[in-house]
């Protein structure tokens, strides 16, 4: 497996993986109409977006994408940073790569100057993110109107 950026023409591919897991992993936790907005929320056009104004990266196996996630300044700030989009596939889930993933993005420039890094979180993986040191926002253990909790994480340097 190998995490890279991703390039100018794989907007597709990475939308193919968030609807795939959307589909199969967050549809314990939400309704079908929920997740087919937001699997239109992000499209291919909205990801290059993302990955213009951030640093989008994928998992590959291979050629395949199997996983992305991206870094961006929050709000166009300096000092705080975003997480967003952060998918891996069902299949490829439990082997280490969404924590290697997070590590990456941590690693990004974008983080590093960051003394705040936010990230909103579904239901299926808020514990994943508590687990690797993201806490509530403001101490607000309950979901936003989004139906995402609110997590982030101080630098201590």
């Amino acid at each position: 497996m190998k995490i890279r950026r991703v390039r100018g023409s794989e907007e597709q591919a990475v939308h193919d993986v968030i609807a795939e897991t959307l589909r199969l992993s967050n549809s314990r936790d939400y309704p079908p109409e929920y997740i087919d907005a937001l699997i239109g929320e992000l499209s291919p056009a909205v990801l290059k977006q993302r990955a213009e104004e951030g640093h989008m990266y994928v998992i590959c196996d291979g050629e395949r994408i199997i996983g992305t996630g991206t870094v961006a300044p929050f709000w166009g700030s300096m000092t705080e940073s975003i997480l967003l989009t952060v998918f891996i596939l069902p299949a490829y889930q439990g082997r280490g790569l969404g924590r290697k993933l997070i590590e990456t993005l941590e690693q990004d420039e974008y983080a590093k100057r960051a003394v705040r890094i936010e990230i909103p979180a579904s239901l299926t993986v808020v514990n994943f993110y508590r687990h690797l040191g993201y806490d509530y926002k403001n101490g607000l253990t309950e979901p936003d109107d989004g139906l995402l909790y609110r997590l982030e994480k101080f630098r201590n340097e």
